[in-house]
């Protein structure tokens, strides 16, 4: 299996975890969540479920200090890392906890905590994620640590189309709650395969001492084994106002400033915007409508 394919196939794992109750992201595959759609402004992830997560939903609630004690055991025991858990949300065996690294090397990710539902009981000592995800998150934080500059000026590109046209991006409140999905920043968030050879010096050191300085970090970095298809920076803008469709000359220039950009991160970048609602179940906005520029047709920075 070559790695293109592997990372595709991370990627609908992820996606399937993070988005149990949606098929494929459209309002007529939402199920019983069609209809339960916010302004993107509005939306904080509060209201987020997981497919067959009731039961386990009310057990996990019932005991959120031991699971959030457990979680914050497990990343520090395992990742080295500290976080702070921000919401917990039942799935059909046990409770998807979401978590923000409090430290330098900064994502947010998930845990799964597994309930045994006849005893109501938390499986603390079985904590575990979906295959590669906390990995990957850890090193999508950590290439952001050595690029930081690239990202400022994405960053800030970013920042002035929000200021200059009608769109927005999503709170900080809903990554926090529901976001999950590594490095990410209200308007884009970035993927990277687990096992990725140019940033895996760079995480071994990480785990070895957290305290490794950036310049040492950086020099680890494995430019000559770097695939830039394989970190995928996902922009996603909503419209601001509820009532209009997504601005198409507005998605034309975001691609064609991507493409003439020097100065940000090296990957694989898809350009999405949305009308202005979001399905505040399953924490999604893509709908018929959004206009999509995604692989294999996105825009590669090498």
């Amino acid at each position: 299996m070559n790695r293109k394919n592997k990372w595709i196939i991370y990627g609908i794992g992820l996606s399937l975890l993070l988005g149990g109750c949606m098929d494929n992201g459209t309002k007529e595959a939402a199920g019983p969540y069609k209809d339960t759609f916010v302004r993107v402004q509005d939306y904080k992830g509060e209201e987020y479920v997981l497919r067959n997560g009731e039961d386990a939903d009310k057990i996990a609630e019932e005991n959120s200090d031991e699971v959030q004690k457990a979680v914050k055991a497990f990343f520090l025991e395992k990742y080295k890392t500290d976080v702070k858990v921000h919401n917990i949300v039942g799935n059909k065996d046990g409770a998807t906890v979401f978590v923000e690294s409090t430290g330098p090397v900064h994502f947010y990710t998930t845990a799964i905590v597994p309930i045994d539902l006849s005893d109501k009981k938390v499986l603390e000592d079985r904590i575990t994620s979906l295959e590669g995800e906390i990995e990957s998150a850890i090193q999508g934080g950590l290439y952001h640590l050595i690029f930081e500059d690239e990202f400022h000026n994405l960053d800030q590109y970013l920042g002035e189309i929000v200021s200059e046209y009608a769109v927005v991006g999503k709170t900080k409140e809903s990554l926090q709650n529901v976001g999950g999905a590594g490095y990410m920043t209200p308007y884009y968030y970035l993927s990277t395969p687990p096992e990725d050879k140019a940033i895996q010096p760079v995480y071994e050191a990480y785990l070895n001492n957290p305290e490794t300085s950036v310049n040492e970090l950086k020099s680890l970095f494995s430019k000559a084994d770097f695939v830039a298809e394989d970190y995928n920076f996902t922009i996603q803008l909503y419209m601001e106002s509820e009532n209009e469709e997504p601005d198409e000359e507005l998605f034309t220039k975001i691609q064609q400033d991507i493409k003439s950009m020097n100065s940000i991160p090296k990957g694989n970048y898809s350009v999405i915007i949305n009308d202005n609602l979001i399905n505040e179940k399953v924490d999604d906005g893509i709908k018929d409508n959004s206009l999509q520029l995604t692989f294999p047709d996105s825009i590669v920075k090498k």
